[in-house]
């Protein structure tokens, strides 16, 4: 157990022949005394800094490892923002890459479409210009005929178509 000032203060020594000087002993008992308290003083100073100090030191570790926690968690989260948005950009490319697909494939189609369509339509005004093309013959034909000459001959006279009427409505 450690000395402490009282123990150093109620210190006796038992005389003896030619000893030391009493008053001299006393007077370098009360000088340890003080000193010996001041380092007391000092060290349970120490020792209540070193017990703040500890506690702040740990309050900083403890602040270090929530720190250095949240970093781990900012980074995973980060890593999965980025891993979700890696998977929504290739599901949108291939959603747009499918529709790029059918857009194509339609458009492929209906060219097709309209290529038969316009084929058809060449057929149809071959067909259609084949047969004005005989139609208006067929009528040059007639015209070139000597029938309209014939009817060009043949006269009437009015005044017969007259009396031809005449009679018809009498007879009516």
């Amino acid at each position: 157990m450690p000395l402490t000032p009282l123990d150093i203060h109620n210190k006796e020594f038992n005389k003896g022949f030619r000893g030391y000087d009493e008053d001299e002993v006393n007077e370098f008992l009360d000088q340890v005394i003080k000193d010996y308290e001041l380092i007391i003083r000092e060290k349970k100073e120490l020792e209540e800094k070193l017990n703040d100090l500890t506690e702040r030191i740990g309050h900083f570790n403890n602040i270090e490892s929530t720190l250095n926690k949240s970093i781990v968690v900012a980074q995973e989260a980060a890593e999965e923002v980025k891993r979700n948005a890696q998977k929504e950009a290739k599901l949108i490319i291939k959603e747009a890459e499918k529709n790029a697909d059918r857009i194509v494939n339609e458009s492929l189609s209906k060219a097709r479409k309209i290529a038969l369509e316009i084929e058809d339509l060449k057929k149809q005004s071959k067909v259609f210009r084949t047969r004005f093309k005989m139609l208006i013959e067929a009528q040059l034909d007639m015209l070139n005929t000597d029938d309209w000459d014939y009817l060009m001959q043949y006269e009437l006279d009015a005044t017969e178509l007259k009396s031809a009427k005449e009679e018809e409505d009498t007879m009516a």
